[in-house]
């Protein structure tokens, strides 16, 4: 275009020559947004993702699966039902009695948030449906977080499958920590949500020392000849059976033997015939007591209520509900030694009780108050109830 032509370009005629580019406000491609991994992906079936930084984590209350800090992302169990957690509730109390038959406590953590960071200070936190570890008196100096590259490891988990797999991811992060020996278990509940190829039934990966790969059994090497027929049975019958009794004898037979230790002077399944039905109730009692106080944490010594006469004048429902309320074995001692179990008001009758009971411990502790609901009328009638209903 020459010199004379430009000067007589009109605005009608600018819309016909080419737009000059505007390199200066071109505008950087977006990114797309990091996809989250679905549960089912991710090996947590039934549970679902969730961003979750570590103020959240710490501030979370629900049952969290598995915690991956880099990542900053959690799977979280979708529901926490009573089914889930009635097994773990039996074992506390099927492992106590072990340890009493043995003559050396065992403890069991209930759900225990195990933590692990590697090298570069990455955090991952995996929590476990049941610990347990075979020298109690050890573990009770224990403090939360429970750190795997320390040594803490638990001896035995119990990882029970009502809803979830844990064969998915969780047993392979045990594996890798060195977890000794894995037990997991499908009640016999059904559950909507589990696949139908999935049998209840019990199985124990134990830890193979050359390979370091889990490897099935037939029996517990933990807990010597204790079998997973028979764990499974155990955890759930809603009355601990003849043949639970035997097998509990057994292998603490076995553990005494192998470590020359003498039963506790408390063990239930060697109480004189001669004992009052009182004092078999107090003994009955004071295990309860033992069992809850394990299952929330609280460290107790191996001599504690081993003489079960102690609370033998208190009204049992009411020792059981003032070992839900105590912050340690002390003040659960010092609300004996007050009297003031009296002004606890029971309901009108032991249904009705326990339902109360666990709908007050419900509203402290949230889903973790399941595991204690059939205590009370396993410590009065050697049963399994839940809500006044037994559990068959």
């Amino acid at each position: 275009m020459t010199e004379a032509r430009a000067r007589y370009i009109t605005a009608r005629d600018r819309p016909q020559l080419a737009p000059r580019r505007r390199v200066n406000n071109m505008r950087p491609a977006k990114r797309a947004p990091h996809r989250l991994l679905s549960a089912a992906e991710a090996g947590f079936p039934g549970c679902e993702t969730v961003p979750m930084n570590a103020r959240q984590f710490e501030d979370c209350d629900r049952h969290v699966e598995y915690w991956d800090a880099r990542n900053g992302v959690a799977w979280m169990v979708r529901e926490v039902s009573i089914e889930h957690e009635l097994p773990l509730s039996r074992l506390a109390v099927l492992v106590h009695r072990i340890g009493e038959e043995r003559g050396a406590a065992m403890l069991c953590c209930g759900t225990t948030s195990l933590h692990d960071r590697d090298a570069k200070g990455d955090v991952r936190v995996m929590e476990a449906d049941q610990a347990i570890y075979l020298d109690g008196k050890s573990a009770q100096a224990l403090r939360s977080p429970i750190l795997v590259r320390e040594g803490q490891v638990p001896d035995v988990v119990l990882e029970v499958d009502h809803t979830t797999d844990a064969r998915r991811r969780k047993l392979g992060v045990y594996e890798e920590w060195g977890v000794p020996e894995v037990w997991v278990e499908v009640p016999d509940a059904p559950a909507r949500s589990r696949p139908k190829s999935r049998r209840s039934g019990l199985t124990i990966h134990v830890l193979d020392e050359e390979t370091s790969c889990y490897r099935e059994a037939q029996a517990s090497e933990a807990l010597p000849g204790w079998t997973a027929a028979e764990i499974h049975s155990a955890l759930n019958e809603g009355v601990i059976s003849k043949r639970t009794r035997a097998a509990i004898a057994r292998v603490g037979k076995a553990m005494r033997t192998n470590e020359g230790t003498a039963p506790c002077s408390s063990s239930l399944l060697e109480t004189n015939a001669s004992n009052s039905p009182q004092t078999a109730i107090a003994a009955r009692t004071a295990a309860m007591v033992r069992a809850i106080l394990a299952g929330r944490g609280i460290g107790v010594a191996p001599e504690f209520l081993a003489d079960p006469s102690a609370i033998a004048a208190h009204d049992a429902k009411q020792v059981v509900e003032a070992a839900l309320a105590c912050d340690s074995a002390e003040h659960f001692l010092a609300l004996m030694a007050a009297g003031v179990l009296g002004a606890l008001t029971p309901s009108a009758t032991g249904e009705q009780h326990v339902f109360g009971l666990v709908e007050r411990r419900r509203q402290v502790v949230g889903a973790a108050a399941v595991r204690v609901q059939f205590l009370h009328e396993a410590a009065m009638r050697g049963q399994y109830v839940v809500l006044g209903r037994r559990v068959v």
